[in-house]
């Protein structure tokens, strides 16, 4: 799946999304936010977005219900994990995500993670996320 769309921002935590939302704003790409898993799935079957910075521990559906959903209906979209887990380049991997980004994370380090996926299509992590994706164990 190609996309043009918005980038969308999938967070529980309303002050995250919108600052998240706001910046990428500024920085003059098409933004919206979603509260959870649930949420953003409706929002991607009406327009499919450009990337989903996705946190992984929400209400409703979770970053790994949202991204089985995905593989199911067969939407491939890149995917930036965002988790203050330490366990987030495992969890990028689980999903198939393109990168992580750990919270808290800086200004910079969000757009140039951004960038990279939206030009590259390619690891957007500090540090690249294992390749052997291990199975979910809850969290």
């Amino acid at each position: 799946m190609t996309a043009k769309g918005p980038i969308l921002v999938v967070d529980d935590d309303s002050a995250i999304r919108a600052t998240i939302v706001e910046i990428l704003a500024a920085e003059g790409y098409e933004t919206a936010g979603a509260a959870n898993g649930a949420e953003a799935l409706e929002m991607i079957e009406r327009e499919a977005p450009r990337l989903v910075l996705l946190d992984m521990r929400m209400p409703v559906l979770d970053g790994w219900g949202l991204a089985r959903v995905l593989s199911e209906r067969q939407l491939r979209l890149p995917i930036l994990v965002m988790t203050a887990a330490q366990d987030a380049r495992q969890w990028a991997a689980e999903i198939g995500a393109v990168g992580c980004l750990a919270k808290p994370f800086d200004l910079v380090e969000l757009l140039d993670a951004v960038e990279r996926v939206l030009e590259t299509g390619c690891d957007a992590s500090a540090g690249h996320a294992a390749e052997t994706p291990a199975p979910h164990k809850g969290g």
